[in-house]
């Protein structure tokens, strides 16, 4: 290759005019928040980034964290990026990577590298006229997804809902488990009679349990053919995470708390989990969440990135699905999520189980402006206090529920 040539691929660079940050904020109607672990949520926060290019193009990401710790890390990334060639996406994610791993290497920094780094992927797609899904090697833009919600109510409300769930057009559905155990038996039992014996169901144990009690509860899930087991312990629990996995009877999945490859190759080496749910959103990136899928199947384990927030982390999450046979699911929130409904100015849509990912460029989204004018949070320093699902603000914020108890009166108190 000659100088010239060189220097005539640099003039035709793409390269990073600005960066944006959009942070956006909805309460739910007094008291009908769902319920969880904590009290009843009061609103929910979501933060994404936008990368906008000198040829006009915008490229669009998720980061799935507290608002202001996004904003100020993206404050000190913002002028190692600016003139740069967003598309050379390898080289970005390690650039980032070395300017924040003393204070990151997990948590806020590698959560806002991910959400610049769907950005790149959004942008390349953009340049090659490809969806990323295909840009990564996938064949079908057609990905599996399951409803996510059902949490804290009664029984018959979580099976009356997983009903209409299956109505929708899903084919998994997943609730939660850990108010006590005789609630979780008979929403197990209630739920899995009202959907039937076709539909996977899950249980997430909203990290609610010790050994003995997971262990106890495992056995019921398995007699009711369901699919997966999640989160049952506290994220630091690996060694429970083990000894369950060896006697459960049925896949335990875990992840939504872990960050980057050396997180999730902790999991595997440990043998603590069948199905990693690495989330784009969260673990570093659409390039960061494809490492963690091909060190997951050379494992010969499986993935079902968590997409809990927004409409772009479920679509980013997507496309990694999308491009590995051993993707099983995307998770689609179900609680009356308005982002979800209302970002990309409809809401997602699934259809005899699947979401259609389309052969649009990039991630295949668009923003509706009115929708991020209406719901934007103007000061990141000023959040409401309140349960805000993950993210919680103001001492007097939560309502813990009662401890977990056995049919024989045992107590588990966090």
């Amino acid at each position: 290759m000659t100088r010239k040539s060189v220097l005539r691929g640099l003039e035709n660079a793409v390269r990073i005019d600005h960066i944006e940050t959009i942070h956006l904020y909805f309460e739910y109607p007094e008291g009908k928040g769902w319920v969880g672990p904590w009290g009843r949520v009061k609103g929910r926060l979501a933060s994404l980034i936008r990368v906008h290019t000198d040829d006009g193009r915008v490229g669009t990401g998720s980061a799935y964290s507290h608002p202001e710790l996004v904003e100020v890390t993206v404050k000190h990334l913002r002028p190692f990026l600016i003139g740069l060639d967003p598309l050379q996406i390898e080289r970005m994610w390690w650039r980032l990577f070395f300017r924040t791993n003393w204070y990151g290497r997990k948590g806020v920094a590698l959560t806002t590298m991910g959400g610049l780094d769907q950005a790149f992927w959004d942008l390349l797609g953009q340049r090659e006229g490809k969806p990323v899904w295909e840009l990564l090697g996938g064949q079908d833009s057609r990905v599996p997804a399951y409803a996510s919600g059902l949490l804290y109510s009664s029984p018959e409300t979580v099976a009356d809902t997983a009903v209409r769930m299956v109505e929708k057009g899903f084919r998994r559905v997943k609730f939660r488990t850990g108010v006590d155990e005789q609630y979780d038996r008979e929403t197990v039992s209630l739920t899995r009679a009202a959907v039937g014996p076709k539909i996977d169901l899950m249980a997430d144990g909203t990290r609610r349990y010790n050994l003995e009690m997971a262990t106890s509860l495992a056995r019921h899930l398995v007699e009711h053919r369901i699919f997966w087991f999640e989160e049952p312990f506290q994220p630091l629990e690996i060694d429970d995470l083990v000894a369950l996995r060896q006697v459960a009877g049925l896949p335990i999945a875990v992840g939504e708390c872990e960050f980057g490859v050396e997180g999730f190759r902790e999991l595997i080496r440990c043998g603590a989990a069948d199905i990693l749910q690495a989330d784009a959103s969260r673990c570093g990136g659409i390039s960061e969440l494809n490492r963690i899928a091909e060190m997951t199947k050379s494992a010969g384990l499986q993935f079902a990135p968590h997409s809990w927030c927004d409409p772009v982390a479920v679509i980013a999450n997507g496309h990694v699905v999308a491009a590995h046979r051993h993707g099983l699911t995307v998770e689609v929130d179900q609680t009356g999520n308005r982002f979800i409904e209302g970002l990309l100015g409809e809401p997602l849509t699934v259809e005899d189980g699947l979401l259609d990912l389309g052969r649009r460029p990039g991630l295949g989204i668009e923003l509706d402006p009115d929708f991020v004018e209406a719901h934007r949070l103007p000061d990141v320093t000023q959040i409401p206090d309140g349960n805000h699902g993950d993210l919680i603000f103001g001492f007097h914020a939560t309502d813990p529920i009662a401890p977990y108890t056995t049919l024989d009166g045992k107590r588990l108190e966090f």
